[in-house]
């Protein structure tokens, strides 16, 4: 039985196109060139933030992200940012009886601004906010931590195999590869990962077939 959903954040939940478009706009580059430098390192299994040391080298990514906050071009969300099927599959995931865990590589801001979307979920807190991130085995203690149920209780959803289903499966929790964005669809039908994975899903909805399949076959 599923007790606990634990959802990553960024291409899960949450658009990255306004996050890219805004380091984009900051350091004056045009938004494909970003963009295609995002895939570029994505592919080379680096991470993505080589893309905005590759436009501007030596960058300090905290001095600059402190410089955009000061300068009103900081981070933002707003509900045009979430998937069209986070609130619908959240929901219905809840009405299921499903604890649902949102816990993702965030900033202790985006952890603010997400709470103020009022997302249907039952906890909510970024890597920041705990001092602590993907893929280190301390992030998924915390996540059960908040699900307040047993590894093999809990599904963890993502799209990043090295911080999310690798990571969550070592950890003991059930874990569905979400492909979407660069990284869900890149890795997708990579052995390695589909190994790893307990499930693959396309949509957030199929989270709730997941989740009742599951609690028949244990009936």
């Amino acid at each position: 039985m599923i007790r606990v959903v634990a959802l990553d954040i960024g291409e899960t939940l949450v658009r990255d196109d306004r996050y890219w478009a805004s380091w984009a706009d900051w350091l004056g580059v045009p938004r494909h060139t970003l963009s295609a430098l995002v895939g570029a390192v994505t592919a080379q299994g680096r991470d993505n933030a080589d893309a905005l040391r590759l436009v501007r080298p030596g960058l300090d990514l905290g001095a600059e992200y402190r410089a955009r906050e000061a300068a009103g071009r900081g981070e933002r969300l707003e509900e045009s940012d979430l998937y069209s099927d986070v609130r619908p599959a959240l929901t219905a995931l809840r009405d299921a009886g499903v604890r649902v865990v949102i816990a993702g590589n965030q900033t202790r801001k985006a952890g603010s601004l997400l709470r103020q979307l009022d997302l249907p979920a039952d906890y909510l807190a970024t890597s920041d906010e705990w001092g602590v991130a993907k893929p280190h085995p301390d992030f998924f203690a915390r996540v059960l931590d908040a699900g307040k149920a047993a590894p093999y209780e809990t599904l963890y959803v993502g799209d990043h195999p090295v911080n999310d289903t690798f990571p969550a499966s070592e950890a003991g929790l059930l874990t569905a590869h979400l492909c979407r964005g660069p990284w869900g669809h890149l890795w997708a039908d990579d052995t390695a990962v589909q190994e790893a994975a307990d499930y693959t899903i396309h949509s957030l909805h199929d989270l709730v077939d997941i989740v009742t399949e599951r609690d028949d076959t244990a009936t």
